[in-house]
């Protein structure tokens, strides 16, 4: 365990070590970018707005009492998407389609022998492959995940439309309501962990797979394990820590 940790540490450590041509190295992050980001806005924004039509509906549900107010609905639901269904959601998702890519991608390199090509002619192999990854990570998944709360708290409102559990009015109050911008400090602090989380762990087990097509493939599928159970664990630390 303490040899794997140490070796994923040393890996980081090459891979930002001063790049040898760095335009090269942009345009690898600005490649990686529009894979992450715009290749990930169709399927965040799906989750977002039915996970925040859900949220209100179910939240409306529970509160439905004389002696509350409708309006606590909508900042109960504003705050549960900014804290937590959005950022960790999101990332568990990004896990999955993006991590799996990152595992899978660098470990077919790895069994095809293009990364020993690589380091033959001088190249340094994780600060090529695995950098712009992390960088692109740590900057668009803390937009998609501002894009999933904006996206949460309409669908809201779009359920606020089309049921009678609480009215939009009362969620437009509910949402303006105490607002505190801690709570996007959090989500944005989480999103930024979680992106590099997800790229860099996923990136170590494609790097140092072996064998072929299987250890791909398990390669790829202890990434996203891994990289959703460190999500989890993250969360709570940054939740006990900040709030």
């Amino acid at each position: 365990m303490f040899y794997s940790f140490g070796r994923y540490i040393n890996l980081l450590r090459l891979s930002f070590r001063q790049p040898e041509k760095f335009s090269v190295y942009w345009a690898e992050i600005m490649r990686e970018m529009v894979s992450i980001g715009v290749g990930s806005l169709g399927i965040i924004a799906i989750i977002s707005v039915f996970i925040g039509a859900a949220t209100t509906i179910q939240v409306a549900f529970q509160l439905s009492s004389p002696l509350v107010s409708p309006a606590i609905a909508g900042k109960i639901a504003r705050d549960s998407t900014i804290l937590e269904f959005s950022p960790t959601i999101s990332a568990l998702v990004l896990a999955g389609r993006v991590g799996s890519s990152i595992a899978s991608q660098i470990g077919t390199m790895r069994v095809t022998e293009q990364i020993d090509a690589l380091e033959i002619m001088g190249v340094n192999a994780p600060g090529y492959l695995i950098s712009p990854k992390i960088l692109a990570s740590i900057t668009m998944i803390p937009l998609l995940v501002i894009l999933s709360i904006t996206l949460g708290i309409t669908g809201g409102y779009i359920a606020c439309v089309f049921s009678s559990g609480i009215t939009p009015d009362d969620y437009l109050m509910g949402v303006r309501d105490g607002f505190d911008g801690l709570t996007i400090q959090v989500a944005l602090v989480k999103a930024t962990v979680f992106g590099f989380l997800i790229a860099s762990i996923c990136a170590y087990q494609g790097f140092y797979t072996s064998g072929g097509a299987l250890e791909v493939g398990q390669s790829s599928t202890a990434g996203v394990v891994y990289s959703c159970v460190m999500i989890l664990f993250a969360d709570l630390v940054i939740t006990s820590i900040m709030l």
